[in-house]
């Protein structure tokens, strides 16, 4: 990115659950991996700013909507992604509250994985068990959900870029 130039940033506009999908999001030393089957949909925003956004600011205007809704939106939204500031983050917001975690899961499949994440996740995984970990998680997720199904997009984030992969 330009150290002095606008960069463009991507905010979801709405990434529609409505129980037709599985999401995920791990943290490593370095980055971050973000997974889902491809049910899901999302729009985006485009804004012009002069350097990248710190992930906790975007998670922050996340926390103010799901704050600001808190009697009609009932939802578990995750913010992750990379800065220069923290490195790979994952937070998860409802009802107004803020929590970075190593992890976070959502959609209708995350369910049938609670148990799986739950004992599988080890502090300090590499990105490549990172990418296994949410792989296997999400595979898992489409054999059980019957909304969440097709392949699994994996997108790895990090100081060097963005890395993008469909399994």
């Amino acid at each position: 990115l330009p150290p002095n130039g606008p960069t463009a940033l991507r905010l979801p506009r709405q990434v529609a659950l409505l129980s037709r999908t599985t999401i995920m999001a791990v943290e490593f030393d370095g980055g971050v991996v973000v997974g889902s089957d491809s049910r899901v949909s999302a729009g985006c925003h485009l804004a012009e700013l002069e350097e990248p956004p710190l992930v906790l600011a975007a998670a922050n205007v996340v926390r103010n909507i799901s704050y600001k809704y808190r009697e009609d939106l009932s939802a578990h939204l995750m913010v992750a992604g990379w800065d220069q500031r923290e490195g790979g983050q994952v937070y998860g917001t409802m009802g107004g509250m803020l929590i970075r975690q190593p992890f976070a899961i959502g959609g209708s499949g995350s369910t049938y994985i609670y148990g799986y994440v739950d004992a599988a996740y080890k502090p300090g995984m590499s990105p490549e068990e990172c990418r296994r970990f949410t792989t296997n998680a999400i595979a898992l997720a489409m054999n059980r959900d019957g909304s969440s199904g097709g392949v699994i997009y994996l997108v790895t984030i990090t100081a060097a870029g963005v890395d993008h992969r469909v399994i």
